[in-house]
Formats: structure tokens, sequence, C-alpha cells
């Protein structure tokens, strides 16, 4: 998480008394996959929880394979603010930046195993 992430994660966990975020991903896009983020009233048994600055993220489990080594940064433009995910697991993404396609599972599960 960068610093302004773990600030604004920390702003929405205390807005109204959350754990934290839960990020997972999902199918859908034109890329293939979307990452997801809520807001987390519990922390599960088999998140993957990382904690920095007062601010908590939660991975679900599904998500903890392409999620590895990714980092969590907050934008603030003229136009948008929002999270931004630099992961290295990414192999593709669409034009719009919503959506993204994962190295295979197989070569993310050898690159884990070689580390």
């Amino acid at each position: 998480m960068t610093e302004a992430a773990a600030r604004q994660i920390a702003r929405l966990m205390q807005k109204d008394g959350h754990k934290g975020l839960r990020i997972g991903v999902k199918k859908g896009g034109c890329a293939g996959m979307e990452y997801t983020m809520e807001y987390a009233a519990e922390i599960a048994p088999m998140d993957e929880v990382v904690e920095q600055d007062g601010a908590r993220v939660m991975i679900a489990p599904m998500a903890q394979m392409f999620l590895f080594g990714t980092q969590i940064d907050y934008q603030t433009s003229l136009l948008e603010s929002g999270f931004k995910f630099n992961n290295p697991n990414v192999e593709d993404a669409c034009g719009c930046g919503e959506s993204i396609k994962f190295k295979d599972v197989e070569e993310l599960a050898a690159e884990r195993g070689a580390e």
C-alpha cells in the first residue's frame, strides 16, 4: 500500500466503523477479470490481512495468488479519484483499465514456487 492508499483506507474504515476493505477478483470485463473492493464487517478466517498506518486490507482466498506482489495506490486528478492496482501478475488490460487478464495459473504457481 502506498501512503496515499493507506490514508484513504483508514479514512474509509473510520467513517462507518468497518474492519477494513476486502479485495478480490472476479470474472468480468472485456479483458476477463476485474478487481473487487468491499467494506468488511469481519475478518474471514482464510483472508490474508495486510495492515499499514491504521489501514487494513483483507485479501480474499481466491484472489491471493493473483494479487501477490501488488501495490495499491490512491490517485486523485481533476476528473477522478480512486484506487489503482500496480500488479506484476497482469498480462494484459483493456483500454479503459477496468479489467485485466492475469498470467496463466500454472505460470503464477511456478513463479511463487521459485521465490
